[in-house]
């Protein structure tokens, strides 16, 4: 038979008021009594009835994560880190890889009648403003990376303007004086903000950028950073340095000029964006802008959270989370950093 509230309030000695406070976690529970009633439902492997649960509080305590690719490194790491903070609330989270098609993302971030969903955390590439404004009119919802330029949502993200030119400020600062730009992009905001910051860096120290050494990629993997760098090579357009919008991008391009016979980065320094745990490990290990990816998976939980348990209302709040370059070989010639921990 199933192990009852009521089981597990006479092995801890209190009232079954009490035990149904400790699993749900409401405050006001002294940590002694918390801990006794812990300690109870876990002898008696106390399993809730969700769906019991669901019908008196109205929520499933599942959220959905909306991200466009489980294979890219970035996407992975930190949907990790979300299960895990999301976890801490008692959260089951529905990974939903979309591909960054907007109609998939909308279904992800709206939920079904399959998976009803208490909120979503969703990192889009195709929906517009007014899918925003809809979706979250459904439910609470938190956007990752670029913003649309009027938030309706709540809104984690780093500032890419100003990582990208502290990147190319790293580059520049080595001497590099052709310095080029892979992942400038047709689709998505991404590429175009970071490309702004470089812009912004080169204009700073008194330099233009050459419309040559800016490459559109069409997507940010590594065989577009091969192609690429293929490209200028063919074209006769050698950089001494080159910023990629992502990591992925940088370790193929690294690939195409170790192929090539140059050396990096005695003739071409490279910087990627991301520091996913490839970077640290390649050789030569990847200088890269390292975003708080702890520090986002924790504020969109918390920003959710927030929506869903406490029925926050009022406007939408952003939340921009700090990021660091980490240099290493592929820049500056010798590990100063190491590999990520």
């Amino acid at each position: 038979m199933a192990v009852s509230l009521k089981d597990v309030a006479r092995l801890a000695g209190v009232s079954i008021k009490t035990v149904s406070n400790v699993v749900n976690d409401y405050p006001f529970v002294s940590p002694d009594t918390r801990a006794r009633v812990r300690a109870a439902l876990e002898a008696l492997d106390y399993q809730p009835n969700t769906s019991a649960r669901g019908l008196r509080t109205g929520r499933t305590d599942l959220i959905a994560l909306a991200i466009p690719a489980l294979d890219e490194p970035y996407f992975a790491e930190l949907a990790g880190l979300i299960v895990e903070a999301a976890g801490r609330q008692g959260w089951t989270v529905l990974i939903d890889q979309t591909g960054g098609d907007r109609a998939r993302e909308k279904l992800a971030a709206g939920g079904s009648r399959l998976h009803r969903i208490d909120g979503s955390i969703t990192s889009p590439l195709a929906l517009t403003a007014s899918d925003v404004t809809e979706l979250v009119r459904q439910r609470p919802m938190v956007l990752l990376g670029e913003r649309f330029e009027h938030i309706t949502a709540d809104h984690v993200a780093v500032d890419n303007v100003q990582a990208a030119r502290d990147a190319t400020r790293h580059l520049i600062e080595l001497g590099r004086r052709r310095i080029a730009f892979l992942g400038a992009q047709a689709r998505g905001r991404t590429g175009a903000v970071r490309l702004a910051g470089f812009r912004s860096a080169l204009a700073e120290a008194g330099q233009r950028p050459d419309p040559a050494l800016i490459v559109r990629i069409g997507s940010f993997r590594r065989a577009q950073g091969a192609a690429a760098m293929a490209r200028l090579l063919a074209d006769g357009q050698q950089p001494d340095a080159v910023f990629c919008a992502n990591d992925l991008l940088a370790v193929g391009a690294i690939r195409t000029l170790l192929s090539a016979g140059l050396r990096v980065p005695e003739d071409v320094a490279v910087v990627g964006f991301d520091d996913i745990s490839e970077a640290g490990f390649g050789t030569p290990s990847l200088t890269s802008i390292a975003p708080d990816k702890r520090e986002i998976a924790e504020k969109s939980v918390e920003l959710l959270c927030r929506r869903i348990k406490e029925g926050l209302t009022g406007p939408p709040v952003d939340v921009v989370v700090g990021h660091r370059l980490r240099i290493r070989e592929s820049s500056a010639g010798s590990t100063t950093s190491g590999p990520p921990g």
